[in-house]
């Protein structure tokens, strides 16, 4: 696409025109077209980051609203971002300042937001199926920034689009997923796209942190990092998420990163073309090395990157999903 390329030119995947919802909910129920469809039009959308003039009218009159009720940088900033390059109203709400600290509940929250007649919904919530509540509530396109500890689709799509970047596939890598994976909505997001696309999903972690009948997806499971990394074309690393923690899941963040962190020399072990990766918030020295996380196969600020053209495109396709307009008109 040049300077002067409608969005609405940007490629489809062959036969998919549209993703069949008007909400993003989840990796859950997606098909494989539906995710190379979004991956395909983030190409297009990575484009416009390049141009002297970042924007496009594709959104142009339609209001978005970001409803954050946990912490977020990454996420929070690539959607607001995402949405000014389409030109759309934006409008985003920290609820540590807003009426949620007075006792005003999620339902009455999103009710007075819905008489302010916003087009789309991006939530971020600690409990899972919130974005789901919205759903039957409100009138508005919802997507999903993450919910508790079920799902955060658009990381996996973000991640996703840089892994396809860098290997041109999905189907046949083998990819290692190390860390905390029973609290990670990452995790469950990454995993059923991955397998949706045809990857090989290795999973390791300590047998505390490890989610039961992991097998069922399709994944293998083992304890050893070194096994996990051992021809890996992709490892991606977890946070510890003490937060989530109600209890003792590892005997100290020194042991852990003794067994599981990634260093230099365990990265050896993959593919001589590997890639590291990690949704961030890092924490060095617990769950990946400094060394590992600044040296030459870290894709891990890239992915920040292409979260905002992935974003782009999410947006770009539910607001267009019930648009008999083009949306450049």
């Amino acid at each position: 696409m040049n300077v002067d390329t409608p969005v609405s030119e940007a490629p489809a995947a062959a036969g998919v025109q549209r993703l069949k919802s008007r909400h993003l909910l989840g990796i859950a129920g997606m098909d494989a077209a539906e995710i190379s469809l979004i991956l395909d039009t983030a190409e297009a959308m990575k484009e416009i980051g390049t141009r002297p003039i970042k924007k496009v009218p594709a959104l142009r009159g339609r209001t978005v609203v970001n409803l954050f009720f946990e912490p977020s940088t990454r996420t929070r900033t690539s959607f607001e971002i995402a949405e000014k390059r389409l030109s759309a109203d934006t409008l985003s709400i920290a609820t540590a300042t807003s009426s949620v600290t007075k006792g005003e509940t999620l339902i009455d929250t999103v009710r007075n937001l819905e008489a302010m007649s916003p087009d789309m919904i991006v939530m971020r919530h600690a409990s899972s199926g919130a974005p789901h509540l919205l759903t039957r509530i409100g009138r508005a396109a919802v997507i999903n920034a993450g919910d508790g500890m079920h799902e955060h689709p658009t990381q996996a799509l973000l991640d996703a689009f840089t892994i396809r970047e860098h290997k041109r596939r999905l189907a046949g890598l083998k990819i290692a997923i190390v860390g905390d994976l029973l609290h990670s909505r990452v995790l469950r997001s990454n995993v059923l796209l991955l397998k949706t696309m045809g990857a090989n999903v290795c999973l390791c972690g300590p047998a505390t942190l490890m989610p039961p009948a992991v097998e069922r997806f399709g994944v293998s499971r083992t304890s050893s990092i070194d096994e996990a990394v051992e021809g890996a074309d992709v490892v991606m690393m977890l946070r510890i998420q003490q937060e989530r923690m109600h209890g003792h899941f590892i005997p100290s963040l020194r042991e852990y990163f003794a067994l599981f962190g990634l260093t230099p020399e365990r990265l050896r072990r993959a593919r001589s073309d590997v890639i590291v990766m990690h949704p961030g918030p890092m924490n060095r020295g617990v769950e990946i090395d400094s060394e590992v996380a600044d040296g030459p196969s870290s894709v891990i600020l890239e992915q920040v990157s292409n979260g905002v053209a992935v974003r782009m495109a999410v947006l770009y396709l539910l607001a267009g999903r019930d648009s008999a307009e083009p949306l450049d008109a």
